[in-house]
This record gives C-alpha cells, sequence and structure tokens, in this order.
C-alpha cells in the first residue's frame, strides 16, 4: 500500500470511530469505558496520521 493509501485508510478509520462515539454517546445508558477505549484508538490513529504528514511532507 501506497503510504498516500495508508494515510487515506487511516482517515476512514478515525472517521468510523469519531462516528462510533457519537453514537455511544447517544444512548441513555453510556459505556464510558468503551468510549475511553475509542477515543484512545481514535486518538492513536491522529498520532499516527500526523507522523505520517510529517514523513510525507519532508519528502
Amino acid at each position: 500500500m501506497s503510504l498516500q493509501g495508508h494515510i487515506v485508510e487511516l482517515q476512514r478509520r478515525h472517521d468510523a470511530l469519531k462516528k462510533e462515539i457519537e453514537q455511544e454517546q447517544l444512548h441513555p445508558q453510556t459505556d464510558e469505558l468503551k468510549i475511553l477505549e475509542l477515543k484512545r484508538k481514535k486518538l492513536q490513529i491522529k498520532d499516527e496520521l500526523a507522523k505520517l504528514s510529517i514523513s510525507e511532507t519532508r519528502h
């Protein structure tokens, strides 16, 4: 997979997690631990995207 393809896939996963978090927060009995885990995964993806963006601009 090309670098650009990897970035696009990470952005897709980031957006999917964002939507999943929003849906979880709509439930009357919100599972806070699940939301925290989803947010942690979303942040990891965001960090990876930032690293890839930096390396992409250096090339």
